[in-house]
């Protein structure tokens, strides 16, 4: 057995190889070529994130020397301006990181993440499938509480972290890196349907109103997605992770099921404990309520961060600042968004939708083929742009797709949803590319569940939006 398993590992390397090999001529022939009337920025541009994209897909060169060498040749072949190629690093979610990866040392080194952990793996008997569906229902919850996806990323990473050392999984193992996995998708995945919660939402929101003068309720939006996109989807990926990541024997005991550590994690907390619980509370309540006070998730997670470090009373020493922040996932995440802000900045997004459309051959009289197009051109666009690029994109384009589908304009736009809620691959999303770097999951890992996801819903829940869809009257009975 063994011997099969060395060999079958032997043999993936040649494969990614070979792979992005493919990616690297086509790159080359597009630069040498500059083919479909591409300018030179264009062309650089297109080479550029094909690239860069080919390598992180594969996982032929170690990530963060990905994103340093796309900072490299992007000035090198003068995609964009500094200001935009260097975007991620005056980003919010560059901040937000930031702060993130202290609070996660903090709750770390001071022991409240254990102790949380413990209290909760309690009620679950170690079960890995009830681990996971906790971890699910708690992200579920958080959704209508704190609007900004990386905030429930960053407060919740830690204490997942936690809870899988507490079920005796090695970080970096495959239960481990499943509940990891779990966090993060269900924190984007399920809040694409509820309408405050997630930034793509917001964009589709605003440029609806402002492009189309055509408004977007919250009930109506939550109504149309939620049943489907938010609770169905749930549960897919509750399955996809239990499926891939449970360990080998489905009950496992670990520490965890000894009386002394439950009991423990109801003893009262120490200084250090309370002093993080409160910052964390704070921080929850701030993100929560960001839409009263208007500051932005980064900020609050970089002022909660500083305190943290704070002489006298932070919980976070100079040492353990130095030990436990790392630089790599922080450039990482600004690495995503300066490749989000190249292709918006070059006019690439535009150019592929453009092409798309004109490809697609959408008539009135199909309205289902109209239906899986439309959905199918969100879901192209989002691998060359961030998901909020999206409907920033799509939506001026809206009357046009109305015209040649035939069917209801707010139908064209709601379909968008169902493209950016559709995950491929871990990039396209930087909330869930920062809970991977936090936890140190590897981008092999993250693929192979969120392409098994993507094609669990586009196969089962499809058809239920179509029928969904026809109950409340978005698209024709009879389509399917």
């Amino acid at each position: 057995m063994s011997t099969k398993l060395d060999k079958k590992k032997k043999g993936l390397p040649p494969v990614r190889f070979f792979i992005f090999g493919l990616i690297a001529l086509t790159s080359i022939f597009i630069f040498v070529t500059e083919p479909f009337g591409f300018s030179d920025k264009l062309s650089s541009s297109a080479v550029l994130v094909l690239l860069v994209v080919g390598a992180l897909a594969t996982g032929v060169i170690p990530e963060q020397i990905t994103i340093l060498i796309f900072f490299l040749l992007a000035m090198l072949l003068v995609v964009a301006s500094p200001s935009i190629v260097f975007s991620g690093f005056v980003s919010g979610a560059f901040w937000l990181v930031f702060g993130g990866l202290i609070i996660g040392a903090a709750v770390e080194t001071t022991g409240l993440g254990n102790r949380i952990a413990r209290g909760l793996i309690s009620y679950v008997s170690g079960s890995y499938m009830w681990v996971v569906a906790t971890i699910v229902l708690i992200n579920g919850i958080l959704i209508f509480l704190m609007p900004s996806t990386l905030s429930r990323v960053v407060l919740l990473i830690p204490i997942v972290m936690s809870i899988s050392d507490q079920m005796g999984y090695l970080r970096g193992s495959k239960p481990a890196n499943g509940l990891v996995m779990a966090t993060v998708l269900t924190a984007y995945l399920c809040s694409t349907s509820v309408l405050p919660a997630n930034v793509p939402n917001n964009v589709l929101m605003g440029a609806s109103e402002t492009f189309l003068n055509t408004p977007i309720r919250y009930f109506e939006y939550f109504l149309l997605h939620f049943p489907i996109l938010g609770l169905l989807k749930a549960v897919i990926v509750w399955g996809a992770v239990v499926y891939l990541f449970k360990p080998e024997k489905f009950k496992v005991n670990t520490p965890i099921g000894d009386t002394r550590s439950i009991k423990k994690s109801k003893t009262k907390l120490l200084k250090d404990e309370r002093r993080i619980l409160i910052l964390l509370m704070c921080a929850l309540l701030l993100w929560a309520t960001d839409a009263v006070h208007g500051i932005t998730p980064a900020w609050v997670s970089l002022a909660i961060g500083i305190a943290c470090l704070f002489p006298k009373f932070g919980v976070v020493s100079p040492s353990e600042f130095k030990e436990k922040v790392a630089i790599g996932p922080l450039l990482y995440v600004a690495g995503i968004i300066g490749i989000g802000a190249v292709v918006a900045d070059s006019g690439l997004g535009n150019y592929l939708s453009k092409v798309m459309i004109e490809a697609s051959n959408l008539s009135p009289d199909s309205p289902m083929s109209g239906f899986i197009v439309l959905s199918g051109i969100s879901m192209l666009l989002s691998f060359f742009s961030t998901m909020p690029g999206v409907p920033a994109i799509m939506i001026p384009l809206a009357p046009e797709l109305q015209a040649a589908s035939g069917l209801p304009l707010k139908t064209v736009v709601m379909t968008q949803v169902i493209g950016f809620s559709t995950v491929w691959l871990p990039y396209q999303v930087p909330p869930i590319i920062v809970g991977m770097q936090l936890a140190g999951v590897p981008m092999a890992v993250g693929i192979k569940v969120t392409s098994l996801i993507a094609i669990l819903s586009i196969i089962l829940l499809t058809p239920l939006i179509i029928i969904w869809w026809q109950f409340l009257g978005y698209l024709p009975y009879g389509i399917i």
